[in-house]
């Protein structure tokens, strides 16, 4: 029904978003980019290892969220800026740490698409997130004793896919995978927790919970429930699915998770709320060289 790889990239990206910090303007030394024209074979990932950084199969919609920190439903534009995606590899320059890889991205992408934008400030539908007044019943997350440490000022970011689900690694123990009808959390804050779920619903989600621990947390949905999520995941990543993939969406309720979280003491309410949105007014689908 859809590229596997593509629903691995519509779990990846969001998550990706939340491993930078922020820093003043930096530009790369140097950066390639060439197309993938044919992504459905392409491992997603984003991986910054001491002056290396490299990106696999992101479209420009991704490196967006990345770069500014925004949700997809925050980034408004041109449908192409979702479905082209992009390998780059880039140099940082001496001396720069990698916590200013966004400010990187936001260069790369003004200097190489020509990307021009402006941000708005927009009523938007939400999903709150919160605890119920009974209180939250969460597993807290154990890290394992024995997993390698990850070596100093490294970033890796990575996700795939296969016929029966995709998933996301963000090292140090945070990981997301969909299969078998159930959405598996492990090592997740609320935070990142909330960026994960927007993935796979019409709306952003905000963390309401002041949480601020790390938990495992495993979502049972039914065989049409898991379809639903799945269809939203690929819309929201910008993949172009067939006819009969959309239709799945019709009557289907926007709202499939209330009912799973509430065993966990967790609230999932609709709501709208006023948020910043990235509007880009246009982009080159040809990156100039270096």
């Amino acid at each position: 029904m859809m590229r596997s790889t593509i629903l691995g990239a519509a779990c990846f990206t969001l998550v990706a978003a939340s491993a930078f910090g922020q820093a003043k303007p930096a530009a790369f030394e140097v950066a390639s980019i060439r197309q993938v024209d044919d992504p459905s074979g392409v491992r997603i990932g984003f991986q910054a290892t001491g002056s290396q950084v490299r990106v696999a199969g992101m479209s420009l919609k991704d490196l967006l969220i990345v770069a500014y920190g925004m949700k997809p439903q925050q980034i408004e534009g041109p449908e192409w800026i979702g479905q082209l995606r992009f390998a780059i590899n880039a140099t940082i320059p001496e001396g720069v740490p990698s916590s200013k890889i966004t400010e990187m991205l936001q260069t790369l992408l003004a200097d190489r698409f020509q990307v021009k934008q402006h941000r708005e400030t927009k009523e938007l539908p939400v999903y709150v997130l919160g605890v119920a007044k009974t209180g939250a019943r969460l597993t807290e997350a154990v890290q394992d004793p024995n997993a390698p440490a990850a070596p100093p000022d490294t970033v890796t970011v990575t996700g795939g896919g296969n016929s029966s689900g995709a998933g996301v690694n963000l090292g140090g123990g945070k990981s997301f995978n969909m299969a078998d009808n159930q959405l598996q959390i492990r090592g997740m804050t609320m935070r990142d927790f909330s960026e994960t779920l927007t993935r796979f619903v019409d709306r952003p989600v905000v963390d309401q919970t002041a949480l601020t621990k790390a938990y495992d947390i495993t979502i049972d949905l039914t065989p049409d429930e898991f379809n639903v999520i799945r269809v939203r995941a690929a819309v929201n990543a910008g993949v172009p699915l067939p006819p009969q993939a959309l239709r799945i969406l019709d009557g289907a309720s926007p709202d499939t998770l209330s009912g799973p979280l509430s065993k966990y003491g967790l609230t999932f309410d609709a709501r709208r709320a006023p948020m910043e949105v990235l509007v880009v007014e246009s982009a080159s689908k040809t990156p100039t060289e270096n």
